[in-house]
């Protein structure tokens, strides 16, 4: 039996807290390449990844995560606990299939030495697969190219769409057919966000729909010449070269920058982005704000 929820923690604008808002979706968290990834979509009820648990990430029911690095999935044990702690639901994880067997063990040893349950939920999945989630949404798992076995997620939820031959149409003759019986619409499946992970660039050359998700959440690790765009793929990471170069093919209502290295400022990939960017697009593009009570660079 699911355990009695007590309620959410910290209000959306608690000093530390960066909510946005992009193509409708809520989106928080912080991500610095090689110390912490936490992705969180409060308005869905999910995080991609939990390489670090801050207080509001707590509340999220399911965590998608996209490989096994300690930097993304090293704070599942804190989120686990501080649900049950507070009499949350136990959470459900989505899990690599290759990693499972080890997140099992890693679970045992947790529970044997905290002497709590750690109760969860454990859900495989691979490329290819489709992961029900709340309210008929959908999570489509996609391949990645890392230097690990690694995978990203397209989020799709149902919407009631008109059918192509009432596209068009006045509202007052859709009225009219509806009051008549006649169906004018039809449920569709609908893309909302995608989360890439770490990747190298060539993902968009498999999984070219990714430029037509209304919100992409895009893994940007190196943005200057200090580091090769050469030793950003042997790395398995995008440099923001890349991303400039195909930037027309973005379709995209929005594009969150992420996994920003630490040995750069959020204002210098603003910067970057200003000033290569063609003011076209420019105004889709944006970078995600680094926690202030957190004390990145």
């Amino acid at each position: 039996m699911a355990k009695k929820n007590h309620g959410q923690l910290t209000p959306n604008n608690a000093q530390g807290v960066n909510l946005l808002t992009l193509a409708g979706i809520a989106v928080e968290g912080e991500s610095v390449a090689g110390l912490r990834t936490c992705i969180q979509l409060p308005g869905l009820g999910l995080c991609f990844d939990m390489g670090t648990c801050p207080q509001r990430a707590v509340n999220a029911e399911v965590v998608l995560f996209t490989h096994a690095h300690v930097d993304h999935m090293g704070s599942v044990i804190q989120h686990c606990a501080t649900r049950g702690l507070l009499g949350l639901t136990p959470p459900t994880y989505v899990v690599p299939a290759e990693n499972v067997v080890a997140f099992k063990e890693m679970l045992k040893a947790w529970r044997k030495l905290d002497k709590s349950p750690l109760d969860c939920t454990l859900v495989p999945a691979q490329p290819g697969d489709n992961i029900p989630l709340n309210k008929g949404r959908v999570a489509s798992v996609f391949q990645t190219i890392h230097r690990v076995p690694s995978q990203g997620y397209i989020l799709t939820e149902p919407r009631k769409k008109l059918t192509s031959e009432w596209v068009g149409k006045s509202n007052k003759e859709i009225h009219v057919a509806r009051q008549n019986g006649v169906v004018v619409s039809q449920v569709i499946d609908t893309p909302i966000v995608a989360f890439t992970g770490d990747t190298q660039i060539d993902v968009f050359e498999n999984y070219p729909e990714l430029f037509d998700v209304p919100l992409l959440i895009l893994e940007a690790t190196f943005i200057d010449d200090v580091v090769s765009v050469e030793h950003a793929r042997r790395l398995g990471h995008i440099h923001l070269d890349e991303i400039i170069t195909i930037c027309d093919r973005f379709n995209n209502d929005a594009v969150l920058l992420t996994h920003l290295s630490a040995r750069y400022s959020v204002g210098q990939l603003q910067a970057q982005l200003d000033k290569q960017l063609p003011e076209r697009i420019r105004s889709r593009f944006s970078a995600l704000p680094r926690q202030r009570n957190v004390g990145s660079p």
